[in-house]
């Protein structure tokens, strides 16, 4: 009897299951091996794909090496995705710390730092258009208050940390469009400063008595206690960020017209992928630079877990 009644069970498990493993299945199995053999193909959606072997990968190859548009796609991805993260960690490690701090009206304070993170994408793209409009944008009028030249914003190639690229534009104007993206990434830490508050609140209240004991002010408890405590956290949100940022579309399209503009200087792999798959209609090659995105994510994802043990630390952990 209970074993009709276990094997009943199991079967209903199944069949509830069954739908999420059809949608699986075509959602998710089909297009990713259907990717991978596309990549080895010429396709361009209006005939069947021709197998020309390694054809795409080669394509790729001489790109990178003549500093062609792949090349210039990667830079921008490294570029939006190394300044996004780290600023998004900075800035929300020192949030959460703040509003973790018992004062009066505590409450306000986490709720507006968290209202960015909930506003709709597109929305937001938007709203930092107008914001960052270099003639009539909020931003520019700010700085020119403080003394500081009119930013181009998303209408220039400049870009701050990159130095090479400051003489292209004069009287000042350093920030470009993709340093607008990273402003854009940066405004929505909501969701990062409610995993760090969780964890903030997770840490042993001995450990800061213990360094009140041996005199540790309130920065000597930051660096000594709540950061290494907040290492693993940071660890996880560094590397579902790069994903993220690496993955990032919606608000590139959006602010750079859907062509990476001005000039290439927003074009990241991701739009650079797109605009070869449904432009130019050449899906084999744009399969070849999804896999070669796939397995930059992969190598560094393995890094960041490779390299963890030397900076992450845990409760109880040696």
């Amino acid at each position: 009897m209970n074993g009709n009644s276990s094997k009943s069970e199991m079967q209903a498990a199944y069949w509830m299951a069954t739908p999420w493993l059809i949608g699986f299945t075509v959602l998710t199995v089909y297009p990713f091996l259907a990717s991978l053999y596309w990549s080895f193909c010429r396709y361009d959606m209006l005939s069947a794909p021709k197998w020309v072997g390694l054809a795409n990968y080669r394509r790729i190859s001489t790109e990178l090496f003549s500093g062609g548009t792949l090349a210039q796609a990667i830079f921008n991805t490294t570029y939006f995705a190394i300044l996004s993260v780290s600023l998004s960690v900075v800035l929300g490690v020192l949030l959460a710390v703040m509003l973790s701090w018992e004062v009066r009206g505590r409450a306000v304070f986490r709720t507006i730092c968290y209202l960015p993170s909930v506003v709709p994408i597109v929305a937001a793209c938007v709203l930092w258009i107008v914001l960052l409009d270099p003639q009539q944008g909020m931003i520019n009028e700010i700085l020119l208050k403080l003394g500081i030249p009119a930013q181009g914003w998303f209408k220039s190639t400049s870009s701050a940390f990159w130095p090479p690229a400051w003489p292209e534009d004069h009287a000042g104007r350093i920030v470009g469009s993709k340093d607008g993206l990273v402003l854009m990434g940066v405004w929505g830490v909501g969701n990062l400063l409610v995993i760090y508050l969780a964890a903030i609140a997770d840490i042993p209240p001995q450990l800061y008595e213990a360094a009140e004991l041996d005199g540790a002010g309130r920065w000597r408890q930051f660096w000594h206690v709540t950061l290494p405590m907040l290492t693993p956290v940071i660890f996880f949100n560094v590397v579902v960020g790069l994903i993220h940022s690496v993955q990032a579309f919606t608000q590139i399209y959006i602010v750079s017209d859907g062509q990476g503009d001005p000039a290439g200087a927003t074009l990241t792999l991701s739009l650079h992928l797109f605009l070869a798959a449904f432009k130019e209609l050449d899906l084999g090659y744009a399969s070849a630079v999804a896999w070669m995105l796939f397995v930059i994510i992969l190598l560094i994802t393995i890094w960041l877990f490779r390299t963890s043990h030397r900076w992450v630390h845990h409760q109880g952990g040696a």
